[in-house]
Protein backbone atom coordinates (compact mmCIF):
# COMPACT_ATOMS: atom_id res chain seq x y z
CA UNK A 1 0.00 0.00 0.00
CA UNK A 2 2.70 2.36 0.67
CA UNK A 3 4.28 2.35 -2.87
CA UNK A 4 1.28 2.75 -4.24
CA UNK A 5 0.40 6.09 -2.71
CA UNK A 6 2.70 9.17 -3.95
CA UNK A 7 6.01 9.49 -2.27
CA UNK A 8 5.78 13.25 -2.67
CA UNK A 9 2.28 15.72 -2.59
CA UNK A 10 2.64 19.32 -4.15
CA UNK A 11 0.73 21.33 -1.95
CA UNK A 12 -2.66 23.24 -4.01
CA UNK A 13 -1.99 26.93 -4.30
CA UNK A 14 -4.63 28.23 -3.14
CA UNK A 15 -6.99 30.66 -5.99
CA UNK A 16 -7.14 34.31 -5.62
CA UNK A 17 -9.69 36.42 -6.07
CA UNK A 18 -9.56 39.48 -7.02
CA UNK A 19 -11.98 42.36 -5.64
CA UNK A 20 -13.10 45.04 -8.13
CA UNK A 21 -12.02 48.42 -6.49
CA UNK A 22 -14.32 51.56 -7.18
CA UNK A 23 -11.57 53.98 -8.81
CA UNK A 24 -12.04 57.65 -10.29
CA UNK A 25 -13.51 57.12 -13.57
CA UNK A 26 -15.74 54.30 -12.36
CA UNK A 27 -17.65 56.90 -9.57
CA UNK A 28 -17.99 59.29 -12.60
CA UNK A 29 -19.85 56.27 -14.94
CA UNK A 30 -22.42 56.03 -12.17
CA UNK A 31 -22.55 59.61 -10.65
CA UNK A 32 -23.22 61.04 -14.95
CA UNK A 33 -26.01 57.74 -14.96
CA UNK A 34 -27.57 59.01 -11.56
CA UNK A 35 -27.75 62.41 -12.98
CA UNK A 36 -29.27 61.21 -16.26
CA UNK A 37 -31.87 58.93 -14.32
CA UNK A 38 -32.94 61.83 -12.33
CA UNK A 39 -32.93 64.53 -15.22
CA UNK A 40 -35.11 62.02 -17.02
CA UNK A 41 -37.40 61.31 -13.86
CA UNK A 42 -38.05 64.97 -13.35
CA UNK A 43 -38.74 65.30 -17.35
CA UNK A 44 -41.49 62.78 -17.08
CA UNK A 45 -42.68 64.37 -13.74
CA UNK A 46 -43.19 67.70 -15.43
CA UNK A 47 -44.88 66.32 -18.55
CA UNK A 48 -47.49 65.02 -16.60
CA UNK A 49 -47.86 67.79 -14.42
CA UNK A 50 -48.02 70.11 -17.79
CA UNK A 51 -50.74 67.24 -19.18
CA UNK A 52 -52.58 67.22 -15.97
CA UNK A 53 -52.38 71.13 -16.14
CA UNK A 54 -53.45 71.53 -19.38
CA UNK A 55 -56.32 69.16 -19.28
CA UNK A 56 -57.97 69.78 -16.61
CA UNK A 57 -57.24 72.96 -15.95
CA UNK A 58 -59.88 75.92 -16.23
CA UNK A 59 -57.43 78.41 -18.22
CA UNK A 60 -58.10 75.67 -21.33
CA UNK A 61 -61.68 74.70 -20.93
CA UNK A 62 -64.33 75.57 -23.59
CA UNK A 63 -66.52 77.06 -21.40
CA UNK A 64 -69.25 79.65 -23.72
CA UNK A 65 -69.83 79.75 -27.01
CA UNK A 66 -68.12 82.73 -27.54
CA UNK A 67 -64.75 81.15 -27.56
CA UNK A 68 -65.49 79.43 -30.93
CA UNK A 69 -64.97 81.66 -34.04
CA UNK A 70 -67.00 80.72 -37.15
CA UNK A 71 -66.11 82.24 -40.36
CA UNK A 72 -67.42 81.82 -44.07
CA UNK A 73 -70.82 80.70 -43.78
CA UNK A 74 -73.84 83.13 -45.27
CA UNK A 75 -76.29 80.21 -45.69
CA UNK A 76 -75.79 77.88 -42.69
CA UNK A 77 -76.46 79.77 -39.36
CA UNK A 78 -73.61 79.98 -36.79
CA UNK A 79 -75.95 78.12 -34.45
CA UNK A 80 -75.88 75.02 -36.07
CA UNK A 81 -72.44 75.16 -36.56
CA UNK A 82 -71.48 76.11 -32.53
CA UNK A 83 -74.32 72.69 -32.14
CA UNK A 84 -71.47 70.47 -33.09
CA UNK A 85 -69.72 71.43 -30.24
CA UNK A 86 -72.21 71.25 -27.53
CA UNK A 87 -70.95 67.88 -26.18
CA UNK A 88 -67.60 69.81 -25.39
CA UNK A 89 -68.47 72.63 -22.98
CA UNK A 90 -66.11 72.13 -20.21
CA UNK A 91 -63.85 70.83 -21.41
CA UNK A 92 -60.13 71.15 -22.55
CA UNK A 93 -59.91 72.04 -26.02
CA UNK A 94 -56.64 70.27 -26.08
CA UNK A 95 -58.94 67.28 -25.91
CA UNK A 96 -61.11 68.05 -28.20
CA UNK A 97 -61.00 65.91 -31.52
CA UNK A 98 -60.85 68.42 -34.30
CA UNK A 99 -60.59 66.17 -37.05
CA UNK A 100 -64.21 64.35 -35.76
CA UNK A 101 -65.65 67.94 -35.12
CA UNK A 102 -64.66 68.59 -38.51
CA UNK A 103 -66.40 65.65 -40.29
CA UNK A 104 -69.40 66.60 -38.02
CA UNK A 105 -69.74 70.36 -39.99
CA UNK A 106 -69.39 68.66 -42.97
CA UNK A 107 -72.25 66.61 -42.54
CA UNK A 108 -74.33 69.71 -42.63
CA UNK A 109 -75.92 69.76 -46.44
CA UNK A 110 -74.86 73.56 -47.02
CA UNK A 111 -71.50 72.91 -45.63
CA UNK A 112 -68.81 71.29 -48.58
CA UNK A 113 -65.24 71.50 -46.51
CA UNK A 114 -64.77 72.96 -42.91
CA UNK A 115 -61.41 73.61 -41.52
CA UNK A 116 -60.95 73.56 -37.81
CA UNK A 117 -58.19 74.68 -35.46
CA UNK A 118 -56.95 75.43 -31.88
CA UNK A 119 -55.87 79.03 -30.48
CA UNK A 120 -54.07 78.77 -27.19
CA UNK A 121 -55.32 78.81 -24.44
CA UNK A 122 -58.80 78.74 -25.17
CA UNK A 123 -60.33 79.90 -27.65
CA UNK A 124 -61.43 77.40 -31.17
CA UNK A 125 -61.70 78.83 -35.17
CA UNK A 126 -63.89 77.24 -37.43
CA UNK A 127 -63.37 78.61 -40.85
CA UNK A 128 -66.25 76.81 -43.42
CA UNK A 129 -66.79 77.06 -47.48
CA UNK A 130 -70.34 76.70 -48.03
CA UNK A 131 -71.66 75.21 -51.53
CA UNK A 132 -73.03 77.25 -54.65
CA UNK A 133 -76.22 76.48 -56.06
CA UNK A 134 -76.81 76.34 -59.30
CA UNK A 135 -80.08 75.23 -60.23
CA UNK A 136 -83.62 75.10 -58.21
CA UNK A 137 -84.94 71.39 -57.93
CA UNK A 138 -87.99 70.53 -57.77
CA UNK A 139 -88.98 67.21 -55.50
CA UNK A 140 -92.74 66.70 -55.66
CA UNK A 141 -94.25 70.19 -54.67
CA UNK A 142 -91.37 71.79 -52.95
CA UNK A 143 -88.67 73.59 -54.42
CA UNK A 144 -85.28 73.01 -53.00
CA UNK A 145 -81.41 74.02 -54.46
CA UNK A 146 -78.86 71.94 -55.74
CA UNK A 147 -74.97 72.24 -56.15
CA UNK A 148 -72.67 71.30 -59.06
CA UNK A 149 -72.03 68.21 -57.14
CA UNK A 150 -75.63 66.93 -57.04
CA UNK A 151 -76.33 68.16 -52.99
CA UNK A 152 -79.32 69.10 -52.71
CA UNK A 153 -79.94 71.83 -50.23
CA UNK A 154 -82.99 73.34 -48.23
CA UNK A 155 -84.33 76.67 -49.36
CA UNK A 156 -81.85 79.12 -46.83
CA UNK A 157 -84.35 81.67 -44.84
CA UNK A 158 -82.30 84.66 -46.69
CA UNK A 159 -81.12 84.97 -50.54
CA UNK A 160 -81.87 85.36 -53.27
CA UNK A 161 -81.25 83.12 -56.40
CA UNK A 162 -82.47 83.23 -60.37
CA UNK A 163 -81.82 79.92 -61.63
CA UNK A 164 -83.70 77.53 -64.15
CA UNK A 165 -85.66 74.77 -62.20
CA UNK A 166 -85.06 71.17 -63.15
CA UNK A 167 -86.45 68.06 -62.71
CA UNK A 168 -86.05 64.60 -63.18
CA UNK A 169 -83.44 64.36 -60.58
CA UNK A 170 -84.81 62.72 -57.08
CA UNK A 171 -83.09 62.56 -53.88
CA UNK A 172 -82.68 58.71 -53.89
CA UNK A 173 -80.84 58.56 -57.10
CA UNK A 174 -76.85 58.39 -56.57
CA UNK A 175 -75.26 61.34 -56.14
CA UNK A 176 -73.22 60.62 -58.84
CA UNK A 177 -75.69 60.31 -61.03
CA UNK A 178 -77.25 63.50 -59.87
CA UNK A 179 -73.61 65.17 -60.44
CA UNK A 180 -73.56 64.09 -64.22
CA UNK A 181 -76.63 65.33 -65.06
CA UNK A 182 -76.15 69.00 -63.50
CA UNK A 183 -72.82 69.11 -64.94
CA UNK A 184 -74.43 68.36 -68.70
CA UNK A 185 -76.71 71.05 -67.50
CA UNK A 186 -74.06 73.30 -66.84
CA UNK A 187 -72.39 72.60 -69.58
CA UNK A 188 -75.73 73.12 -71.70
CA UNK A 189 -75.86 76.45 -70.01
CA UNK A 190 -72.56 77.92 -71.00
CA UNK A 191 -72.85 76.62 -74.33
CA UNK A 192 -75.93 78.34 -75.34
CA UNK A 193 -74.67 82.00 -73.65
CA UNK A 194 -71.42 81.56 -76.48
CA UNK A 195 -74.36 81.51 -78.75
CA UNK A 196 -76.19 84.61 -77.26
CA UNK A 197 -74.89 85.90 -74.56
CA UNK A 198 -77.60 86.17 -71.71
CA UNK A 199 -79.95 83.15 -73.44
CA UNK A 200 -79.31 80.79 -70.38
CA UNK A 201 -81.50 83.28 -68.71
CA UNK A 202 -84.70 82.55 -70.77
CA UNK A 203 -84.54 79.08 -70.06
CA UNK A 204 -87.39 78.70 -67.72
CA UNK A 205 -87.41 74.46 -66.57
CA UNK A 206 -85.14 71.73 -67.72
CA UNK A 207 -86.31 67.93 -67.79
CA UNK A 208 -83.31 65.76 -66.88
CA UNK A 209 -85.16 62.51 -66.29
CA UNK A 210 -83.11 61.10 -69.69
CA UNK A 211 -79.50 61.01 -68.41
CA UNK A 212 -78.69 61.37 -72.13
CA UNK A 213 -81.23 64.25 -72.93
CA UNK A 214 -81.63 68.09 -71.76
CA UNK A 215 -85.22 68.49 -72.30
CA UNK A 216 -85.26 72.88 -72.07
CA UNK A 217 -88.14 74.60 -71.76
CA UNK A 218 -88.60 78.17 -73.39
CA UNK A 219 -91.44 80.50 -71.37
CA UNK A 220 -91.80 81.98 -74.94
CA UNK A 221 -91.10 81.57 -78.60
CA UNK A 222 -89.94 85.36 -78.63
CA UNK A 223 -86.73 84.36 -76.14
CA UNK A 224 -85.33 82.25 -78.56
CA UNK A 225 -87.00 83.86 -81.96
CA UNK A 226 -86.73 87.02 -82.16
CA UNK A 227 -88.59 87.66 -85.25
CA UNK A 228 -91.87 85.93 -83.24
CA UNK A 229 -94.73 88.34 -83.10
CA UNK A 230 -96.46 88.45 -79.72
CA UNK A 231 -99.83 89.42 -81.07
CA UNK A 232 -100.55 86.92 -83.50
CA UNK A 233 -100.80 83.32 -81.20
CA UNK A 234 -97.60 82.77 -81.98
CA UNK A 235 -96.10 83.08 -78.39
CA UNK A 236 -96.30 80.30 -75.81
CA UNK A 237 -94.09 77.47 -74.17
CA UNK A 238 -91.43 76.29 -76.16
CA UNK A 239 -90.33 72.38 -75.28
CA UNK A 240 -86.58 71.75 -76.95
CA UNK A 241 -84.71 68.45 -76.65
CA UNK A 242 -81.03 68.90 -77.01
CA UNK A 243 -79.52 65.54 -76.52
CA UNK A 244 -76.37 65.78 -74.03
CA UNK A 245 -73.98 67.25 -76.72
CA UNK A 246 -73.05 69.48 -79.67
CA UNK A 247 -75.50 72.34 -77.73
CA UNK A 248 -74.18 75.07 -79.06
CA UNK A 249 -74.32 74.31 -82.99
CA UNK A 250 -77.78 73.07 -82.07
CA UNK A 251 -78.57 75.96 -79.96
CA UNK A 252 -77.42 78.24 -83.11
CA UNK A 253 -79.59 76.19 -85.29
CA UNK A 254 -82.12 77.11 -83.41
CA UNK A 255 -81.96 80.41 -83.81
CA UNK A 256 -81.12 81.26 -87.22
CA UNK A 257 -84.82 78.78 -88.16
CA UNK A 258 -87.21 78.91 -85.96
CA UNK A 259 -88.69 81.98 -87.79
CA UNK A 260 -88.89 79.66 -91.37
CA UNK A 261 -89.99 76.35 -88.99
CA UNK A 262 -92.62 78.75 -87.78
CA UNK A 263 -94.21 79.71 -91.34
CA UNK A 264 -94.38 75.89 -92.48
CA UNK A 265 -95.87 74.67 -89.14
CA UNK A 266 -97.46 77.63 -87.48
CA UNK A 267 -97.38 77.45 -83.77
CA UNK A 268 -94.18 75.65 -82.63
CA UNK A 269 -94.15 74.11 -79.36
CA UNK A 270 -91.72 71.60 -79.31
CA UNK A 271 -88.65 70.95 -81.40
CA UNK A 272 -86.56 67.43 -81.21
CA UNK A 273 -82.94 68.45 -82.38
CA UNK A 274 -81.29 65.12 -80.96
CA UNK A 275 -80.48 64.21 -84.51
CA UNK A 276 -77.86 66.82 -85.40
CA UNK A 277 -78.61 69.45 -88.08
CA UNK A 278 -81.90 67.63 -88.23
CA UNK A 279 -85.17 68.84 -86.41
CA UNK A 280 -87.99 67.93 -85.97
CA UNK A 281 -90.68 69.95 -85.03
CA UNK A 282 -94.00 69.38 -83.13
CA UNK A 283 -92.89 65.40 -83.11
CA UNK A 284 -96.22 64.97 -80.60
CA UNK A 285 -98.86 66.96 -83.12
CA UNK A 286 -100.83 64.95 -85.65
CA UNK A 287 -99.22 64.80 -89.24
CA UNK A 288 -95.37 65.58 -87.78
CA UNK A 289 -94.44 62.02 -88.88
CA UNK A 290 -94.68 63.65 -92.25
CA UNK A 291 -94.43 67.23 -92.14
CA UNK A 292 -92.46 68.00 -88.93
CA UNK A 293 -89.00 66.81 -89.87
CA UNK A 294 -87.20 69.55 -91.00
CA UNK A 295 -83.34 69.88 -92.54
CA UNK A 296 -81.59 73.05 -91.74
CA UNK A 297 -79.53 74.51 -93.64
CA UNK A 298 -76.04 73.73 -94.04
CA UNK A 299 -72.93 75.83 -93.92
CA UNK A 300 -70.42 76.85 -95.88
Amino acid sequence: MDDEEPRYLRRQKPVEIKRRKFGRREWRGYFRGLVIAMAWSAAAIILAFSIHFAFFSPRFLLLHPSQIVVTGNHFVSTGSILEVFAGDRDRSILRIPLGQRRLEIEQIPWIQQAIVHRTLPDRLSVAVRERAPVAWLRLGAALFLVDADGAILERPGQGTFYFPVVTGISSEMPQADRSQRIHMLLNFLRQIDLVRAGSSDVVSEVDLSDSADVRATFARLEDIDHGAATDSGQAGAVVVEFGDRDFQDKFRTLLENAGQWRATVGRIEAVDMRFGKEAVVNPQSVGASSAGAMQAPQGP
